[in-house]
């Protein structure tokens, strides 16, 4: 099945020259065929695609998700907007709404929220467990979040549970036994709140050292709630990427530059609990390679838009419109440490966005608006609003 999209008014590719106008692509089986200008086109197609002018960009890779979970948080944002300030520890009544929820509604509720993404334009997303924090539930988290996508992260160092608050150690070997030796077969990756209220830096790499040893590649929660040492262990143990950097100091930013590491920010959580924003314009022109995600969860950032991402980036963070969308889709991909999507190119994945909108600008330029009309994952239609 070969599908052309032309008449492009500008084409976002993330390659060569990044942008292209009056410009088409071919996709065929599930790849990105042939890129060009539009009335260079070839026209044996089946389908033909007219994109009236609108911009096309790439899928929007979402490097950071929590989105397998029961319950309900509102409670806790109206209560930080009306001054609390936001902790870790809150995550512990996600954890007891999942413990009780069935295989069942946590699905529905999964696939609800991958429904939502494709609307606003994702075609990959990584989910993380966490709010399970004993074997038997991260195993049904890592095991439905298969379900969903390639990109599970067991994250059963998410916070400490309650039952384990006097020996967070003997928690700590627990996740890296018995834990691990469940969740490890459904993952790709291994994660670690590495946090004051969540796990010190040595417990963060005994949790780390013993999922690379397991064959888990490794992901970093940092320095969202203050600065610490975490950036600096996640480079040294060659983590994919380090997420949050809401505080860095001068040598974690050194130490980042010099690295292959991505650091992804993650907007919304800075939004919805009123920290500091982050200054992507700082890390970007240290050479530091960024990536935006929405951390969707119940706790922190209830968002799903990466749109409104891409947003808040360039109105609070220092980033131009044309550096949020690289760092929403090929800068995602970096930090996933996949070179098959997240670009428009011959070869790559057909994951691609048509906007109801003249440019890629729009997505900061219209916060709220929607303006993603069709998405194609795989080269199928996942979503189209009419």
């Amino acid at each position: 099945m070969r599908t052309l999209i032309t008449n492009i008014g500008e084409l976002t590719t993330n390659a060569d020259h990044g942008m292209l106008r009056d410009a088409a692509v071919l996709v065929e089986d599930g790849r990105i065929a042939w890129v060009g200008a539009a009335a260079d086109a070839p026209t044996h197609a089946e389908e033909v695609v007219d994109a009236g002018g609108r911009a096309v960009i790439p899928g929007f890779v979402d490097s950071h998700s929590h989105i397998v979970f029961g319950g309900d948080r509102a409670a806790e944002f109206e209560a930080r907007m009306a001054g609390e300030k936001y902790a870790a520890g809150g995550i512990r009544s996600t954890v007891a709404a999942t413990r009780a929820a069935t295989d069942d509604e946590l699905r529905v509720r999964l696939r609800g929220f991958i429904a939502e993404m494709h609307a606003q334009g994702t075609t990959t997303v990584e989910i993380k467990s966490g709010y399970g924090l004993d074997v038997e539930t991260e195993q049904r988290l890592v095991r439905l979040a298969a379900e969903a996508t390639d990109e599970v992260t067991f994250l059963g160092a998410h916070v400490v549970p309650t039952e384990f608050a006097e020996d967070p150690d003997a928690y700590v070997d627990l996740v890296i036994g018995p834990m691990l030796d469940a969740c490890a077969p459904y993952a790709r990756w291994i994660d670690v709140f590495c946090e004051s209220g969540a796990f010190s830096v040595e417990q963060s790499r005994r949790v780390l050292e013993a999922g690379i040893a397991r064959g888990l590649a490794p992901r970093v929660h940092a320095s969202q709630l203050g600065p610490g040492d975490g950036v600096r262990m996640a480079v040294e143990l060659g983590a994919a990427s380090v997420d949050h950097g809401t505080y860095l100091t001068d040598d974690d930013v050194a130490a980042l530059a010099v690295s292959d590491m991505v650091l992804t920010l993650l907007p919304g959580v800075e939004f919805s609990t009123r920290q500091p924003y982050p200054d992507a314009r700082r890390l970007i022109d240290a050479g530091v390679t960024v990536a935006l995600a929405c951390d969707t969860n119940p706790g922190s950032s209830f968002t799903s838009s990466m749109p409104f991402c891409i947003a808040v980036a360039v109105r609070d963070m220092g980033m131009t419109p044309v550096e949020a969308l690289w760092a929403a889709t090929a800068g995602g991909a970096a930090a996933l440490r996949r070179d098959d999507i997240g670009t428009i190119a011959p070869g790559m994945r057909a994951d691609l966005v048509l906007l109801d909108a003249p440019s890629h600008v729009h997505l900061s330029y219209r916060p709220g608006v929607p303006q993603v009309r069709s998405v194609w994952k795989d080269g199928v239609l996942v979503a189209k609003r009419s």
